[in-house]
Formats: structure tokens, sequence, C-alpha cells
């Protein structure tokens, strides 16, 4: 059947009409998170998932909500942007004012992050006319794949914004946006002024490479500097471990989801019976994302369980290369304060560049051995040190039942021709220490932490952070066949190095002397 001769042209019509308001749609910029979404869902073909699954969590649209609004502060006001009570940001808690719009995504494989990272390039791109934007992945590949995901949209209309072709690593804006991948290395980073800078993939980044990154990022007149690392937690000692548990004191939001929050809604499935119903429990039948469940199935299956657990569900990393895996914070970190009953011990590991550390314990009636309170210093000499150990002291220095220390410190330095051990004597503090293995003291903080039947000593007070975080973090060197010793790393080793020396030289009483009177 032919179309009339007198409808063609009006149907014509009506296509170009509608071709048009397209494309005027497409330069029109979202002003509300519902708008954003459909504008990304109609003009990219991605469904955001919306939808926060797990309390404490995110959905990765109030990622890219945050990402696209921060140049934005009217659409933050109306929509609620990086306000506390709206937004779901996760660790918001402390009220340090906002001066640039950085955040970190902590997300699960196959999560979206670069993916969605991606798309907020391109709005940077469209919406924000002279924005300079970066992407540094933790390799080569991890930078090109965010890269690729820009060029692919791209290609789906939005040609018509660009400067020229886009090139392998760069492209540029016809309002003078442009993006480049950046490579793994300190000359490659150093030099840029940028306003956006989305590290993808932070566990695998080169420490020197991350640190020459921080210095990298400059607001202008209209836009607010940013840079977003993007990662899963791999390790409990990695970067990314790090930047998570340092963001609360710098007021940088962390947008946190699992799993859950971009998988495909559940229909159909009986509960009792399915995999992932000890995790999910009926989560999934809230869920409007795009994983589909048997493949979470599936890697459920194939993995272990702390690598599912770190890598899917996004709970603490993976244990598996800790030292005292056992340790739990909320089992072994509770409130406990100075008990005058009780005898008090210090026990110090000795350093200058690497920190100086005083742990101060108390030990109960049952054996439970309690760490009230830490010291941990860099650069300064003993006799500041000294000080500090003797303000903190709630008793008298006769009152203290023992000062154990490192055996390294009783060596005699070349250039002051004392020692750290004699400097402390004479400073009126006693130690005494006794020569062991590292394993012989690793074993009896683990015989401590959980013993054979199943029971814990040990308890760590809050006032003890940097303990604490040794305590998850110490690990094994990361080689292809195990090591015998824990990493040296110069961070974690060293409260963990105080609290052996307690555990040896308490184990071990010194021994009687006998006399002639």
């Amino acid at each position: 059947m032919t179309t009339p001769s007198i409808i063609k042209p009006q149907i014509d019509g009506n296509i170009e009409k509608a071709t048009q308001i397209y494309s005027a749609l497409r330069q029109t910029r979202p002003m509300t998170k519902q708008n954003l979404h459909n504008y990304v869902k109609v003009f990219l073909g991605i469904s955001v998932p919306d939808k926060r699954i797990c309390p404490e969590h995110n959905s990765p649209l109030d990622y890219l909500w945050h990402t696209y609004t921060a140049d934005f502060p009217k659409e933050q006001k109306s929509e609620g942007g990086i306000s506390h009570a709206r937004s779901g940001i996760s660790n918001l808690k402390s009220e340090i004012p906002r001066l640039n719009a950085d955040c970190i995504v902590w997300a699960n494989r196959a999560g979206g992050k670069t993916e969605l990272a991606a798309v907020a390039t391109l709005l940077d791109c469209i919406f924000k006319p002279s924005c300079q934007v970066r992407i540094l992945g933790g390799s080569g590949e991890q930078s090109s794949r965010m890269y690729e995901y820009l060029t692919a949209f791209l290609r789906h209309g939005f040609e018509q914004f660009l400067a020229g072709p886009a090139l392998k690593a760069r492209c540029r804006f016809a309002n003078g946006s442009a993006v480049e991948v950046l490579t793994q290395s300190p000359m490659s980073v150093r030099g840029q002024h940028i306003q956006k800078l989305r590290c993808d993939e932070v566990e695998l980044f080169d420490e020197t490479v991350f640190a020459a990154a921080k210095f990298t990022t400059q607001s202008t007149s209209n836009l607010v500097a940013a840079m977003e690392l993007i990662s899963t937690m791999h390790r409990p000692y990695g970067l990314m471990q790090r930047v998570v548990a340092s963001a609360p004191q710098l007021g940088t939001p962390i947008f946190k989801w699992c799993m859950f929050e971009v998988i495909e809604k559940c229909t159909g499935r009986t509960c009792s019976q399915c995999p992932l119903w000890s995790d999910c429990r009926g989560k999934a039948r809230q869920a409007n994302g795009y994983l589909k469940i048997d493949d979470c199935i599936t890697q459920m299956r194939r993995a272990s369980r702390a690598g599912f657990e770190s890598e899917m569900l996004c709970k603490r990393p993976s244990l598996e290369n800790i030292v005292f895996a056992d340790f739990d914070p909320q089992i072994h970190v509770k409130p406990v304060d100075y008990d005058s009953n009780l005898p008090l011990y210090r026990t110090l590991d000795f350093g200058f560049v690497n920190p100086f550390v005083c742990l101060w314990i108390q030990v109960d009636a049952d054996g439970g051995v309690r760490v009230i309170d830490e010291y941990i210093r860099s650069r300064a000499t003993i006799d500041v040190h000294a000080a500090e150990i003797k303000t903190r002291t709630s008793v008298a220095e006769e009152r203290v039942t023992a000062t154990f220390c490192d055996p390294a410190g009783a060596g005699v330095n070349d250039v002051t021709g004392t020692s750290a051990v004699r400097e402390l004597r004479t400073l009126g503090i006693a130690t005494r220490f006794k020569r062991s293995g590292i394993l012989e003291g690793i074993e009896l903080i683990r015989r401590a932490i959980r013993s054979g039947d199943g029971q814990t000593s040990l308890v760590v007070s809050p006032k003890c952070p940097r303990l604490i975080e040794a305590m998850q973090c110490y690990h094994y060197p990361e080689h292809p066949t195990p090591a015998e010793l824990p990493q040296k790393d110069g961070i974690y080793d060293h409260p963990i190095d105080a609290l052996r020396y307690f555990f040896i030289n308490h184990a071990t009483p010194p021994k009687a002397a006998s006399r002639r009177y």
C-alpha cells in the first residue's frame, strides 16, 4: 500500500519536527535528578539504578547527580544535592565546609563504576564550557576502558558537540572542554592544571603517581575542582582503604553501593531455595538494576567467601593476606579506661622518621589485656617523647608496673654515643626488654585475639585508632609464594611491634635474684 501524495509531506514534516525537538532536548541541560536519569536513559540507552537497597549505601544515580551538579549550586539546593539528609552520602557526618567537589566511589565489581564515570565526563564536557577533564586509571587498560565508553557515547549522536575527530587518547569539544587520558607515571600527571580528575581503580595506583595527582585540580570562576577516586576495595591495607578511612576527617563524601544496588529485580524465584538468600534476604525484590541474578550466583560459587564479600558485597576487604584476620572491631574495640586497681604497663617501639610508639596497657584478674591509650609520633627526640609519656601516664613513675621496649633501643648510637634505653633511664623512665622472634610475639597476640576455644582476652580502646587500623591492615608481602614474616611497611608494623613487645615480656616475667646481706 502506497502513502497518498497529500499525506507523505505531512509525515515527513512531522518527522523533521520530531528530529528537531529530539536534537534540542539533547542540548538541554537536565535541571532535576529525575530529568538527569531520563536524559541518560533516552540519549545513551543507560538506565542508571536509582534505588538505595542497603540502608548504609547509595544508588549509582546519587554519585552521578553529585558530580553533575557540583558546578550548578541551584540544582544542588533544589534536589538535596550533597545534603546529608537527602542525598544518601554515606559518611558526611562532619560539618566541614565543602571547598571542592571531591568524592570517593566504592562499589562492587561489575557495578558500573567506569561506565558511570564516562557518563559524568560526557555531561561535564557538554554542559560545562571550558571544563578540562583527565582520566587516570590504575593501569593503561583501565584508563582506556573509560575513554572507550566515552567515545562510544559520542557516536550516539553527540559528534555535533566535538571540535574535530576524537583521537586515540583525547578529544576536544566546540565549547572549549576537553578530555585526555593520562598514564600511570608522575611525568604524565605533573604539570596538569585541570578541573576534573577521575581516578579509576585507585587500588592499583602507584603511590608516587597518586601523590602527584593530588595537585592537579584547580577551580575556575564557574567550575569547581574535583578529584574523584573510584575503585573496589581489594585489600584492607591498600590505597583505597586509606582514602576511605581518612574521608570523614577531610569531609569527602563516599558513594558506596554493592551488588544489590545494581542487581536486576527478582521475580518468580523461591527465596528459600536461592543460593543468595543468606545475603539477599529479599533485597533483590526491591532492586531495579541490570546485573543478572544467575551471574551473581555463578560468581558467588566460583569465589571464596572472603572474596565474594569484598568484591561483590563491599564488606570489609578480603582478609586472606592479613596477619590478624580474627581481629574484629565489633568484638575487640570497646571503651576501656584506666583502672587504679589494675597494674599499668607501657610498651615502646623506637623510631624517628618511622613513628615512635607508646601503648598503655592494663591486665585484669582473668588475664584480659586492655590497651587503654596510644601515643604515636614521628620526628621528635627522646626527651620530647619522655615528657609526653609522663604527662599521659595516670600514675607516678614508681607506680608503673613495667615499661617494655624494643631490644634495639639498647644499641649505642654512633653519633650520640648513647642509646635510647639509656636516655630514657636518665629522664626517669626505666625500661626492660627480652629478645625474641617476630613470630613468637605474633602468635601470642593471635592467642589473645582468639584462643583455641574461641575466647578473646584482648580489648582495645577507641582512643587507639592507629593501633586499631594496624590490627586490621598488618599483612604479609604480596609474593607469588607465601612469606613467613609480615610486611615491614613503615606504617602498620610499628604499633604492632609495640604490642608484640608487651606480650613477649609480660609472658616471661624477670627472674628473681638472690642477694646476700
